[in-house]
């Protein structure tokens, strides 16, 4: 089974794209999102948040807002917002956030590979996120997130892409988040092969975001190929919506920490028990981590950076994360945080707030501390992979973000 392929993509008319593009379903809450679509019919938000149409109030999981999804789905095929394209194709992507450019592809990965862990993950899902993807999914008969992967540099796959990129795009739009979002339409099918294998070459690829996206669509295609056992040949729902990035464009921010209370402690007693694995030094300015096993820490109105000798760090891929080291040295033993996942005196601020939104949570008084982390390199991240682990909560912020509704993949 290949391990990437193309597909037919449901994409919006040209004069509508501007009107469906939305942002990623799960950065936005349902009020935020409500507010993002109001006065926009034809926002993909009415169909990765359907919510939104419902009464406040309503929640997100019950049995009508995945209908009222596929109603609003439905409706955008049939106003013919939303069109399918009549035969297999690759689309490449570009975001351009500022300075930052970044080019993928997009097309559907293999679920056998993804099973297989030559498409690998780092993260543990959650049962009823997942659950909500699997549902999505059926009730739209489509899969409409795209996972984002990542590679290993290919200079040979970086020209193939970059031929296409100095042709006029077909999608060129700004999102509203001050990204711009490019995609070119390649359905030559000597480009397309060439493409494929080159991925095909590729040992592994690795999920970089959309881990309950990628385990939904296996549960999908795991329960349709169980209901229809001699369907022999390949079906779409072998494959999942992916976009696939070279890993050294990728960017990642930082992903904070922002802790209720100092379990008990008084400020100066918090510091000594820091230093007894830290050198604390007082900063003048928010402190930004440069090194592995550096922080930074606001607390009281004032910067520190927090600093652990390099010969303290472990060998080991999970436990040399910085955010295992606050959580191993920090969160747990001195504040007793253990469980990042559900602990409420724990939060978690993406580094695209800056850091003056750390200072903005502690000194409204609704938080005690902030600890600002150094970005998870994309190389520890396929580290972990590669060794069949798992990275704690909130490891990694991509940015920027990818679109929905620019392609979806509709299961025949």
């Amino acid at each position: 089974m290949p391990l990437i392929r193309p597909f037919r993509g449901l994409r919006p008319a040209p004069q509508h794209v501007a009107e469906v593009l939305a942002p990623p379903y799960d950065v936005l809450n349902s009020e935020e999102a409500r507010a993002r679509a109001a006065g926009r019919p034809w926002s993909f938000l009415h169909i990765s948040k359907p919510e939104i149409d419902l009464p406040p109030g309503q929640d997100p999981y019950a049995p009508e807002v995945y209908a009222k999804g596929a109603a609003n789905f439905a409706r955008l095929l049939e106003e013919g917002i939303l069109i399918r394209d009549p035969t297999p194709r690759y689309y490449v992507y570009r975001l351009r956030m500022g300075a930052h450019t970044q080019t993928g592809l997009v097309c559907t990965a293999s679920v056998a590979a993804y099973r297989a862990q030559r498409i690998r993950r780092h993260e543990f899902t959650r049962p009823e996120k997942e659950n909500d993807r699997v549902r999505q999914i059926e009730a739209l008969n489509a899969q409409t997130g795209p996972v984002l992967l990542a590679y290993r540099d290919d200079a040979d796959l970086d020209a193939r892409l970059a031929a296409v990129t100095g042709t006029a795009p077909e999608v060129d739009v700004e999102g509203g988040d001050g990204v711009r979002h490019s995609v070119w339409v390649v359905d030559d099918p000597g480009w397309c092969a060439r493409v494929s294998e080159r991925f095909e070459a590729m040992p592994v690829l690795y999920i970089a975001d959309g881990h309950h996206r990628s385990a939904a669509a296996a549960r999908v295609a795991e329960s349709r190929a169980a209901a229809d056992p001699g369907a022999g040949a390949e079906a779409s729902y072998d494959y999942f919506l992916a976009v696939a990035f070279p890993a050294g464009q990728m960017r990642i921010l930082d992903y904070n920490r922002v802790v209720r209370d100092l379990n008990g402690l008084r400020p100066e007693a918090f510091l000594a028990r820091l230093a007894d694995d830290f050198t604390v030094t007082p900063a003048d300015a928010p402190v930004s981590p440069q090194r592995p096993g550096e922080f930074g820490l606001y607390l009281s109105g004032r910067w520190y950076r927090l600093s652990l000798d390099p010969a303290r760090v472990p060998d080991d891929p999970v436990a040399r994360l910085d955010v295992s080291l606050l959580t191993d040295r920090v969160l747990a033993p001195v504040l007793g945080i253990r469980d990042l996942r559900r602990d409420p005196r724990i939060d978690f601020v993406g580094g695209i707030r800056g850091l003056g939104e750390l200072e903005r949570r502690v000194d409204d008084g609704g938080m005690a501390a902030a600890f600002a982390l150094r970005p998870t390199p994309m190389r520890d991240l396929m580290a972990v992979a590669d060794a069949g682990k798992v990275m704690p909560p909130k490891s990694t912020w991509f940015e920027p973000k990818l679109a929905d509704g620019l392609v979806s993949h509709v299961l025949d």
